[in-house]
């Protein structure tokens, strides 16, 4: 049975169903004006927007993934989904954008005159508002609920919105100047760019499932964190931190003086912890205590543990130490 989504992700996933109220909008208005102009270029406007639809639509179903708490199968919850949506919207995009490269070669091969410029005009130019307040209100949501699906989205409506101001501008100069070859350049050149957006998803989504560590700025106040425990004799290494979609992890080995009790190792490791997730809030953190001075606490500074004197191997993976 699936567990239910938590409130937070119902709040993303609502976001994720603004995005298809607006893709449905958006996707009747560009039809409307592509039909009242002919204009291959408004076309290739209303053809992105169906990419828009199938990316929310699946974006809304990956969110509702990623809410599912973690199971006996998956220790570390499911919220990594979230960068299948974001590669799914990618890989949409680069076929629309070779749908789009399609049509305009052909109308670029026979050029024909654009009708009832000003009617598709302003309907286009209202699906363009549409898109820029909605994407502007996922790129908030994005950025609070740190959602990689959402500004997948976001971005992507904001290239939306700029290919339509592009597109609104070639349908005119068609007007003004009879330049009918235009239209198709334009959309040749709209093909162009979603392809290079695409190109950023989907390269930013494989990199998010092989476990990119967490920005510079916040490593570094991760580090900030653990640089003031050595003014209490305390040292640390094995430092390792991954981004999950939503969720930060974070590893690190604490070496404290032999002397010190367990009590007193444990107390100050829920210190260090309850201060990196000030620092990364939400971060899981998970710390390992080692003796200074002990050998075998530096043997386990990689990844992969040296096989040393201590006879064993122990391997690191996803933050938990296994031995044997």
């Amino acid at each position: 049975m699936t567990a239910p989504a938590s409130p937070k992700q119902y709040t993303t996933a609502r976001y994720a169903a603004l995005s298809i109220a607006a893709a449905l909008v958006t996707i009747a208005l560009k039809t409307v004006a592509w039909a009242l102009t002919d204009s291959v270029g408004l076309l290739a406007d209303a053809l992105e927007s169906l990419v828009n639809l199938a990316a929310a639509g699946f974006s809304f179903w990956m969110l509702l993934v990623a809410a599912r708490p973690p199971s006996g199968d998956f220790d570390f919850g499911y919220s990594k989904a979230e960068y299948f949506a974001s590669g799914f919207e990618g890989t949409l995009i680069l076929v629309a954008s070779l749908a789009i490269g399609w049509t305009a070669a052909e109308r670029l091969m026979a050029p024909r005159p654009l009708e009832a410029v000003g009617v598709g005009l302003v309907v286009s130019t209202v699906a363009s508002l549409v898109n820029f307040g909605v994407a502007r209100a996922l790129l908030r949501a994005s950025e609070a609920h740190n959602s990689i699906a959402l500004e997948a989205d976001a971005r992507h409506l904001m290239t939306d919105v700029w290919t339509s101001v592009g597109v609104v501008i070639a349908v005119g100069a068609v007007a003004l100047t009879g330049w009918a070859i235009l239209d198709p350049l334009i959309a040749i050149a709209v093909a162009v760019n979603i392809l290079w957006v695409a190109f950023g998803l989907v390269r930013r989504s494989v990199s998010g499932l092989l476990d990119r560590a967490l920005s510079p700025a916040a490593v570094d106040a991760i580090r900030a964190v653990l640089e003031k425990y050595r003014l209490q004799g305390a040292d640390y290494h094995a430092l390792r931190t991954r981004q999950a979609a939503g969720r930060s992890f974070v590893a690190v080995h604490v070496l404290v003086p032999p002397s010190w009790t367990v009590q007193r190792g444990h107390a100050l490791l829920e210190d260090v912890e309850a201060d990196i997730r000030a620092v990364v809030p939400g971060a899981s953190v998970m710390t390992h205590l080692e003796p200074i001075g002990d050998p075998a606490s530096y043997a386990d500074i990689e990844l992969d543990r040296e096989e040393g004197g201590t006879g064993e191997v122990c391997l690191l993976r996803n933050g938990r130490s296994q031995g044997r």
